[in-house]
């Protein structure tokens, strides 16, 4: 089954180009390791998701983009006209001359409804395209004004044009520090609002990729495009090929139902994390060597003491024992001590994957009482390696990961809101404070579920 990339805005736009990037740079890498027909299929599996052949014979993505400014959009055109290996099509993006001002609200209720038939005509086309339409990727920031606005708008519309259809939002978190000085009422607006819309949002924070680029990369001067590829590379090993338990020896067909139905029991639980190891400089990998047992103890760690990379994990952490009581830190403002999850998924790539040993993500400690160990916890796995690297796990997670960041997004926006501040550049553009209170009301509700774990 094939998915349909929609990438919105100028951070859209630009991780768009570099997933695509890295699928291609996957695909044209060395892999000996596998036979030649396990290639091929890998090869096949791969572009009926994300290419389509045109008569060049360059594989064209999947994809439409979308910004309301043409500069973006224009260098990422011509980037991968130029890379030789893949290309954007011809008539998959729409652009307009002025952007959306950094506000929610002018991309949501200006440009979305104003422009809402030619983009979905866009969509349509390249639905069209496919065999078999597998569902909707959408890629965003939640912090400025089109990417956000726009996005929430457009995947409101997906929903309704294509009701069976999977939708995951890929959602780029703002700094901490503060990009825009309305980022948190944009961020609260945008994720109340994909929550009614989208089957789950998987959620990258700009401040941890940021570490993963100083720390785990030794970059010392950081560009936007050192965050998006790191970004990429976590995505790729995710959405590459894959067998899963029921596909047995044929590469999965359905990658994001079988995402879903994996790691989404619940409608009241959206909120995914990726967490990928190894991650180092290319450079690096010729002298490094991993072993599967050190890889999953990692991990397994990262997941339960809420981790982002494998570097400065907190060893201290362990499982609750089954049956105590934990009393929640999170209403104290205390650090979440135990990360609790109600689904895992790991993915696997490289030799000897078979004999991995995942006993450990089994531990029922590590899972919400109300679903089964059992059902809590899936494994994907391939003899292919990944970009280079010989073995690599990817740990997609349905967790309390996000408790900390969301709730003080929530609360400055709160306190923002509580002294009208900026709330004229909303009404404005017709959102009102009804709006921002029923926005408040469904992420203190998400806040709340994830809590009670």
């Amino acid at each position: 089954m094939s998915i349909v990339t929609v990438q919105l805005g100028q951070c859209g736009n630009q991780i768009g180009h570099e997933v695509f990037n890295a699928i291609c740079s996957d695909l044209h890498g060395t892999h000996g390791l596998c036979s030649k027909k396990e290639n091929e299929s890998y090869h096949d599996a791969c572009k009926e998701r994300f290419f389509c052949e045109e008569e060049s014979e360059v594989p064209v993505a999947r994809a439409v983009l979308v910004d309301m400014e043409p500069k973006v959009i224009s260098q990422t055109l011509s980037m991968a006209a130029r890379s030789g290996y893949w290309k954007y099509g011809d008539r998959s993006h729409f652009c307009q001359k002025q952007g959306s001002g950094n506000n929610w609200a002018n991309g949501y209720s200006v440009h979305g409804p104003r422009h809402k038939e030619v983009i979905m005509n866009l969509v349509q086309k390249e639905a069209e395209k496919c065999d078999r339409l597998g569902g909707f990727f959408t890629i965003m920031s939640m912090a400025g004004g089109t990417g956000s606005g726009l996005g929430a708008y457009v995947t409101q519309c997906l929903r309704d044009a294509f009701p069976t259809s999977f939708i995951l939002n890929h959602v780029v978190w703002p700094y901490g520090t503060g990009e825009i000085i309305v980022q948190n009422y944009n961020s609260v607006l945008t994720l109340s609002h994909l929550y009614r819309s989208s089957d789950a949002l998987l959620v990258h924070e700009n401040d941890v990729i940021h570490k993963i680029c100083a720390q785990l990369m030794n970059i010392k001067q950081i560009s936007f495009r050192d965050v998006n590829q790191v970004i990429a590379h976590q995505l790729g090993s995710v959405f590459q090929p894959t067998y899963t338990a029921e596909c047995g020896l044929h590469y999965s067909r359905n990658p994001l139902g079988d995402l879903m139905e994996t790691l989404v029991p619940h409608p009241e639980f959206k909120m995914l994390g990726l967490r990928n190891i190894p991650q180092m400089p290319e450079n690096s990998l010729a002298y490094s060597t991993f072993s599967w047992p050190g890889l999953i103890k990692h991990l397994r760690q990262m997941l339960i003491a809420n981790a982002k990379m494998e570097e400065g994990i907190d060893w201290q952490v362990r499982p609750p024992r089954l049956g105590s009581y934990i009393p929640s830190s999170h209403s104290t403002n205390k650090p979440l001590q135990f990360n609790t999850s109600i689904a895992n998924l790991v993915i696997l790539r490289g030799k000897d994957m078979h004999s991995v040993d995942l006993g450990s993500f089994r531990d029922p400690s590590l899972y919400t009482s109300w679903l089964n160990p059992q059902d809590a916890f899936n494994t994907w796995k391939t003899p292919r390696a990944f970009n280079k690297y010989e073995k690599s796990a990817s740990l997609v997670s349905n967790s309390q990961f996000l408790l900390k960041p969301l709730d003080n997004v929530v609360g400055k926006a709160w306190n923002m809101f509580a002294s009208k501040a900026y709330i004229h550049q909303y009404t404005k553009f017709g959102i009102e404070e009804e709006d921002f209170l029923d926005s408040f009301t469904a992420l203190e509700q998400v806040i709340s579920s994830y809590t009670i774990l």
